[in-house]
């Protein structure tokens, strides 16, 4: 089983968008942590089996965040299960997660599953506007972070700004309260600087959007773990 706590760098590939075989054999080879499939419009079983089976001729750990219940498939080495920390609508923090137990927790290898508190600070994002978020601010983040670590014990505290650049100095101050949980920063990295910027803070960056926009430059945000 791998430690996904010393991952470092991940790449999140989407699989409602392209990428060459050419290109998914880069990233596989990159030097990269670990591949997470997840993304928010159009996932589909199919989208995910097809992207899953490209990864899988690697050695690398893959992961699915499960968005939708109609697109979980076996083989992969983690199951991440978010719950929207700051969503206005309680189907997004409990009701969706007890949904999936109730009709797969009889065939679930619970050493696989792990749950991600997820804050999204990004309103123009999709993921924030579907499950109907609301913006917090410096303090209530902070205070959602003591929730996880304190409270609810959970894995992984997501932050995610979705296609545009956080605030490192919020990154910097979640991460001060945290001892147990993992932090995982996400969003808006398109350079090495910034990539290098976060991981200052953040235990696990990820890379997504830009592979699909700046591709050459997103490969060289996995020269981080050269660092430390």
């Amino acid at each position: 089983m791998y430690n996904r706590k010393t991952w470092r760098h991940v790449f999140k590939l989407d699989p409602d968008k392209s990428l060459t075989d050419h290109q998914i054999d880069q990233v596989c080879q990159s030097g990269t942590d670990a591949i997470i499939v997840g993304g928010t419009d159009h996932v589909t079983l199919e989208g995910v089996v097809n992207l899953m089976s490209r990864i899988r001729q690697y050695p690398i750990p893959c992961v699915l965040e499960v968005s939708t219940l109609d697109a979980i498939a076996l083989g992969f080495d983690f199951y991440f299960i978010p719950t929207v920390l700051n969503s206005q609508d309680k189907k997004w923090l409990l009701d969706i997660q007890h949904r999936a137990i109730k009709e797969y927790g009889h065939m679930i290898n619970w050493s696989e599953l792990v749950t991600e508190g997820y804050v999204i600070l990004n309103p123009e994002a999709k993921a924030y506007q579907l499950t109907d978020c609301q913006l917090p601010d410096f303090e209530e983040v902070i205070a959602y972070a003591q929730i996880v670590e304190h409270m609810l014990k959970m894995p992984i505290l997501y932050l995610e700004y979705s296609g545009t650049y956080g605030d490192p100095s919020l990154v910097k101050s979640v991460k001060e309260e945290l001892n147990h949980t993992q932090l995982v920063y996400g969003g808006g990295i398109t350079t090495l600087a910034q990539a290098e910027e976060m991981a200052e803070f953040a235990d696990t960056i990820v890379v997504g959007n830009s592979l699909y926009e700046h591709f050459d430059q997103a490969l060289e945000t996995v020269k981080i773990k050269k660092d430390r």
